[in-house]
């Protein structure tokens, strides 16, 4: 036992670590432990008057700000794409809606191209294929008219059902009309318009024997009932542009269930 204290004793001096400029290192100085345990001490008394579901709360708050903070700050590429062409399609459609209200640009041919929207809307369409329909004589013509009909009703129920689902408004503040409201067509995504004359032209041209102007004057037509309906500001031109794809696609659908000569005089029989 003697023998190794005087060991131990020389080890400590020879320890670097134990010289006066590395205390610190080692050993925290009093100053700090005295103002750690007041700041504790403080938090303690502090915690109780707070009441204690304060804290848990700054901490969630503390914890979430950081992350909404990144998430404004970084939004991802696709959001910011998407935020991007929509501003740039409600940008274009209020510059092409030249006849929204009798107050802008082209605002004496309003009542014109409501009439050529006219043209391509539901209602007469259907009242005029149930007048050829009953006034028909061939097996071939009321098997078209039947698929006609067909194809108008599945076009009012699906895209009455896009747009209460989509519930999209168009870029002016404009009211639907009667017409409108009896299709259902209350909303701007997509545009019914649109989708029925496209259907219709491309039925038309499979089913019907046109001559190359008409069928150049049929594809026009729908051309000009779409883009009608952006430049009285009902509908953005992505509406009318998806319209032209379900009409499309609509047209599909009713040739994949094309009714049959027998199917048609079974169900003219019922009517």
């Amino acid at each position: 036992m003697p023998a190794s204290q005087p060991r131990s004793r020389a080890r400590d001096r020879n320890n670097v670590l134990n010289r006066a400029e590395f205390l610190s290192l080692n050993q925290p100085l009093e100053g700090n432990q005295e103002g750690r345990s007041s700041s504790r001490k403080q938090s303690g008394q502090a915690g109780p008057a707070g009441g204690p579901s304060a804290g848990p709360k700054e901490r969630r708050q503390s914890q979430q700000l950081p992350e909404e903070d990144c998430m404004q700050l970084n939004p991802s590429f696709k959001g910011i794409a998407f935020n991007s062409l929509l501003a740039i399609d409600i940008c274009m459609s209020k510059r092409l809606g030249v006849c929204a209200n009798r107050a802008s640009s082209w605002g004496g041919a309003r009542s014109m191209i409501n009439l050529l929207g006219i043209t391509g809307h539901g209602i007469p369409w259907i009242a005029g294929t149930l007048i050829c329909l009953v006034k028909s004589s061939t097996l071939a013509g009321q098997e078209v008219l039947m698929n006609l009909l067909l194809a108008l009703l599945l076009d009012i129920m699906i895209v009455a059902g896009l747009q209460k689902l989509a519930k999209r408004k168009g870029p002016y503040d404009i009211n639907p009309g009667l017409l409108d409201y009896l299709t259902m067509d209350t909303y701007a995504f997509p545009a019914g318009h649109a989708s029925r004359v496209a259907m219709l032209s491309k039925f038309f041209l499979n089913h019907l024997v046109l001559a190359i102007p008409l069928r150049i004057l049929l594809v026009l037509w729908a051309l000009c009932v779409g883009f009608s309906r952006v430049m009285i500001g009902r509908h953005h031109i992505t509406d009318v542009l998806s319209g032209f794809v379900f009409g499309y696609l609509q047209f599909r659908l009713v040739e994949l269930i094309w009714m049959s000569s027998n199917t048609c005089q079974m169900l003219i029989s019922i009517w």
